[in-house]
C-alpha cells in the first residue's frame, strides 16, 4: 500500500482524467487532502480510523466556516468513496460517522435593476464616445459580456470556456457546459442582446479562429475571469456605483428578477444548472423580501381608515 500523499496523487489524477472534474474543484480537492495528509503524516489510508476521522472533522469545526467544513468533509467522502470503489477499504470509516451541523443560510447579493441598467448604459456610452478603434473594439466585446452574464445566469467559469461553436446566434441559443460537463441549453429572447453579439462575433471572428474561444481578448487569446472582474471594476467606477459587483452577482439578480415574476423555481433550477431543486430555492428567500415590501406598500388594507 502506498503513503496517504502518493495515494492522494494518484487519486486527483483519477479525478482529472477519468472524472473530468472542472479546475475548480480539483483545486479544493488538492488543498482539503493535502490538509489531510499532512494531519496523518506516514500514515496509510487504511490507518483512518472513524474515531480518527471525527476528531479530525471537530477540529475543522474549530478552525473554518461551516460552509468550508462542509467541502472539506464532501472532499473527504469522495476520496475513502473512491479506496472503497478500488477495494483499497474493506470498511469506510465514514460509514459509521454521523455528521450533522446547520449551515448559515447567507442570502444571495443582487444587483438592483437600475444598478444593472446604470452599468450597461455605461459601456454602451464608453463605445460610442471611445477616441479609438482599440477601446471601441474593448467596449464592444464587454458590452458582449456583460450582455450575457446578466441575460442568461451563466457562470463565470461557463462564460470564459464558450466555445465559439457553441454560440448560435441565428436561432439565439447558447449550449452551455456546466459543473461536471453537464449540458444546458439557454435562450436569449431580446434582440438588442442579440444584435449587439452579432456584431462582437463579426469584429473578433479572427481572434476567436486563434482559440476557438467566444470571448477573447484583442491578443486573439481566451477571457479570463479576472479580466472579467477587471472590466465589471472599471465600468462601476466610471459609472459611480459604490456597490461592490462581482460576475456572480449577476447570476443571483438574474435568478431573483425571474423568481420575482412570478416563473417557477424549477424551470430557473433548469436554466442555472444546478443539480438541486435546494440550491436554487435559496432564491425564495430574496423573493419573499421583495413580497413584504409589496404587500407594505400595495395591499388594499393599509388605506383603510378604521
Amino acid at each position: 500500500m502506498n503513503s496517504m500523499e502518493t495515494f492522494i496523487t494518484n487519486y486527483l489524477e483519477y479525478c482529472q482524467i477519468q472524472k473530468r472534474l472542472d479546475e475548480k474543484t480539483l483545486k479544493a480537492y488538492r488543498i482539503d487532502l493535502r490538509q489531510f495528509s499532512e494531519h496523518f503524516v506516514k500514515m496509510k489510508i487504511t490507518d483512518v480510523s472513524s474515531e480518527m476521522l471525527e476528531a479530525y472533522i471537530a477540529g475543522l469545526h474549530r478552525q473554518y466556516k461551516p460552509k468550508t467544513v462542509k467541502r472539506k468533509i464532501a472532499s473527504l467522502k469522495a476520496l475513502f468513496h473512491y479506496s472503497e470503489y478500488r477495494e483499497i477499504l474493506e470498511q469506510n470509516p465514514f460509514n459509521k460517522l454521523k455528521i450533522h451541523f446547520r449551515e448559515p443560510a447567507i442570502l444571495p447579493k443582487i444587483i438592483p435593476l437600475h444598478t444593472v441598467e446604470l452599468f450597461l448604459r455605461t459601456i454602451y456610452n464608453q463605445r460610442n464616445t471611445a477616441k479609438t478603434e482599440y477601446q471601441r473594439r474593448n467596449a464592444l466585446r464587454d458590452a458582449a459580456v456583460a450582455e450575457v452574464l446578466f441575460s442568461t445566469g451563466m457562470r463565470i467559469s461557463e462564460l470564459c470556456f464558450l466555445n465559439k461553436k457553441d454560440m448560435n446566434l441565428y436561432d439565439g441559443t447558447i449550449l452551455i457546459y456546466g459543473k461536471g460537463d453537464k449540458e444546458r441549453r439557454i435562450q436569449i429572447c431580446n434582440e438588442n442582446v442579440i444584435q449587439v453579439l452579432k456584431e462582437y462575433q463579426n469584429q473578433f471572428v479572427s481572434e476567436m479562429k486563434s482559440c476557438n474561444n467566444f470571448f477573447v481578448n484583442q491578443a486573439g487569446k481566451a477571457l479570463t475571469d479576472q479580466a472579467v472582474r477587471r472590466m465589471i471594476k472599471k465600468y462601476s467606477g466610471l459609472a459611480g456605483i459604490e456597490l461592490h459587483i462581482t460576475p456572480h452577482m449577476f447570476r443571483h439578480t438574474f435568478a431573483t428578477s425571474l423568481l420575482e415574476q412570478d416563473v417557477d423555481i424549477r424551470y430557473i433550477q433548469e436554466m442555472l444548472g444546478h443539480s438541486s431543486i435546494n440550491i436554487t430555492e435559496i432564491y425564495t428567500h430574496v423573493a419573499i423580501s421583495k413580497q413584504r415590501d409589496i404587500l407594505a406598500t400595495k395591499h388594499p388594507r393599509n388605506n383603510f381608515n378604521l
